[in-house]
């Protein structure tokens, strides 16, 4: 099953997380950056104000991140993880040989990891391209950011169970 690029796979506790984020960004931290720059702008010439800039900055940073929980949280896909079905796809545990070391990671959002030390590469990323839709055993190769081809072997596809 071909997933739609903007579609992104959530856990309901990843989506709660992110909603509770995004509604504590859009008011609370909101309000928070406006006083911290009222606050700042106070202090005078604002040329030469560290603390104005600083709390600019900071609120051009959370002004971002507002964005891309509003437009990751619109296209989610809320629900269990997929029971894998030994093919990678979005949402699966995933151990592979990859240029020669056995690594296990998540294919999926950043974001539906949690606190999990589990790294995780995106559909879109090099990596995750490669091997979406691969069964174990197959092999596939990829070619990484500074133009060097890795090759990649699929071990095991497991269910990710949110740990």
């Amino acid at each position: 099953m071909a997933q739609d690029a903007t579609v992104t796979w959530l856990t309901q506790e990843a989506y709660d997380r992110l909603a509770g984020e995004l509604e504590h960004l859009s008011t609370h931290g909101r309000e928070e950056i406006a006083k911290r720059i009222e606050a700042a702008r106070e202090e005078g010439d604002l040329k030469e104000n560290g603390g104005y800039h600083a709390a600019k900055d900071e609120q051009g940073k959370q002004e971002a991140r507002i964005r891309q929980l509003a437009e990751l949280l619109k296209h989610a896909q809320v629900g269990e993880a997929p029971a894998s079905k030994g093919i990678v796809e979005s949402g699966t545990v995933i151990t592979a040989v990859i240029a020669g070391d056995e690594e296990t990671f998540l294919i999926g959002s950043r974001e539906i990891a949690g606190d999990s030390e589990l790294d995780v590469f995106s559909e879109q990323s090099p990596l995750g391209a490669a091997i979406l839709g691969l069964k174990v055993g197959e092999k596939t190769s990829y070619e990484a950011p500074n133009g060097r081809e890795i090759a990649v072997e699929i071990v095991r596809v497991e269910t990710w169970d949110g740990a």
